[in-house]
């Protein structure tokens, strides 16, 4: 009788990590309208970090969409916690979403996804080599 190991998991095109830094450029904090998807664990951590209370919080900095909470944008679609002098005014806080960005499914799907992203973030593609064990931690954080 001859039992047919399973096939090893195939490594990911990244298997030697891809090159990411952060710059606190704005870029995937500004523009295009979209999702920064929040739960209320992380809207109390915003909140604690910005010493103001939860519900003054839920209710200026989200709103519902597609039956979930997100933080609201301005009209020109940049992020409510966004100042162009300053950045992210909650980075030490912000929600894993933006912690794990560009390592979403959607970025690093093929080479042609990171290609774009490259080509929209000046921090991809730049900086230390972020091991592939770390990107998928971080792919396994939040599907994007």
């Amino acid at each position: 009788m001859n039992e047919q190991q399973p096939a090893p998991p195939e490594e990911p095109w990244y298997a030697d990590g891809l090159a990411f830094e952060c710059t606190r450029c704005g870029k995937c904090c500004t523009g295009e309208p979209g999702y920064v998807w929040v739960t209320d664990d992380e809207i109390a951590a915003i909140a604690a970090f910005l010493r103001e209370p939860v519900g003054e919080v839920r209710a200026v900095h989200t709103r519902r969409a597609r039956g979930r909470v997100t933080l609201r944008e301005r009209a020109n679609g940049d992020c409510d916690f966004w100042d162009a002098k300053k950045g992210c005014t909650i980075y030490p806080v912000r929600p894993p979403q933006c912690r794990t960005w560009p390592f979403w499914d959607s970025n690093v799907a093929t080479p042609e996804d990171w290609e774009h992203t490259r080509a929209v973030c000046p921090g991809a593609g730049r900086g230390d080599v972020i091991p592939v064990e770390e990107i998928s931690r971080r792919l396994r954080v939040i599907k994007m």
